[in-house]
């Protein structure tokens, strides 16, 4: 057998032996799927279509909700083919392609929550600022450096992985390939990798995570001083679930990515890859926009206009084809 991985595909790990739970698993999984793929394309339709949602918070949430349709679909569809099929294997590109983008997005995930965080602290602590704090020209201008950074962030990272020669094994202890998993795989030494991973992720998560924490305790200082009452309870209505999402989702990639090998268990990796991956793109529609009014409201008027125009177009397609048979009869007649 060769002893490198230049020659092989990898293995990804199947979520169970039996088949019956694959499927099963595989059932769930896609369904999941293509509702978190479902409802941030609606999300991003409605805060694109609609004139009255071009505001800063809905050009992020907008953005937001196409990076999630992507960060799902480079796990998800994978592993429920893999699952369908009853095969785990994965070429050496595509490992290096999932590698790539769950950092890419990750990494522009968190930047696009904090400056989410910080729009909400904008718009609540300081509203006369706000049109200053938040102009259209630097709303642009942070969502393409988000996006640079994270490809060169991305970038980086898999190169300084992929440059490991791998013969230990070609077993990815995981649903989907990511660089702890790649590392112990790895017969050269990888303590500078596993040092840049954990500086980055620290500096990273650690700085984005601060920052976040340090806005929501501005925004509830600010919002106890609301009387009380419905702009109270909307406000942490709000805040909170975000703050629980970001925590879930932090905590498990920091968990996953900065904790030593010998730590490493397959089973629970497993469960806290689904954490930081399907878990924040599946609820942020639900937090951002189904407790949002202007959404479902912008949703609502979206659907009676599709409904109100296909309606018209059946209606006209009937009063041409009637009008047309009259015509023939007429023609008829007169013959």
């Amino acid at each position: 057998m060769c002893n490198s991985t230049t020659t092989m595909d990898f293995l990804l790990m199947e979520i169970s032996d039996m088949r019956d739970l694959q499927l099963f698993y595989a059932m769930i999984f896609s369904l999941i799927y293509l509702m978190t793929v479902v409802g941030n394309l609606v999300i991003a339709a409605v805060t694109t279509l609609d004139k009255s949602l071009h505001k800063p918070m809905y050009f992020f949430l907008r953005n937001l909700s196409i990076l999630d349709s992507c960060y799902i679909s480079v796990t998800v569809p994978k592993s429920c083919m893999n699952s369908l099929l009853g095969t785990s294997s994965i070429s050496k590109a595509g490992c290096g392609a999932q590698v790539f983008l769950v950092l890419y997005f990750a990494f522009v995930e968190l930047l696009f929550l904090t400056i989410m965080a910080h729009d909400r602290f904008a718009a609540i602590c300081r509203p006369l600022h706000y049109p200053v704090i938040m102009s259209p020209r630097l709303c642009v201008h942070s969502t393409l450096a988000t996006l640079l950074t994270g490809l060169i962030y991305a970038a980086l990272h898999t190169l300084n992985t992929f440059r490991l020669p791998f013969c230990q094994s070609h077993a990815v202890q995981q649903l989907f390939c990511d660089i702890p998993s790649l590392l112990k795989l790895s017969c050269s030494d990888t303590f500078s990798n596993q040092i840049t991973v954990l500086i980055s992720s620290l500096v990273t998560g650690g700085g984005c995570f601060t920052y976040i924490i340090k806005s929501y305790i501005h925004i509830f200082s600010t919002v106890l001083r609301f009387p009380e009452g419905a702009d109270r309870m909307k406000a942490f209505s709000t805040c909170v679930p975000h703050i629980l999402v970001v925590s879930v989702f932090l905590t498990s990639c920091l968990y996953v990515y900065l904790r030593p090998a010998a730590m490493s268990v397959g089973i629970m990796d497993m469960i806290l890859s689904v954490f930081y991956s399907v878990i924040p793109p599946f609820f942020n529609p639900i937090i951002y926009s189904l407790r949002n009014e202007q959404i479902k409201c912008a949703i609502r008027k979206l659907v009676t206009r599709t409904f109100y125009s296909t309606a018209i177009l059946r209606i006209k397609k009937l009063f041409y084809s009637d009008l047309i048979i009259v015509m023939l009869l007429a023609i008829d007649a007169g013959k």
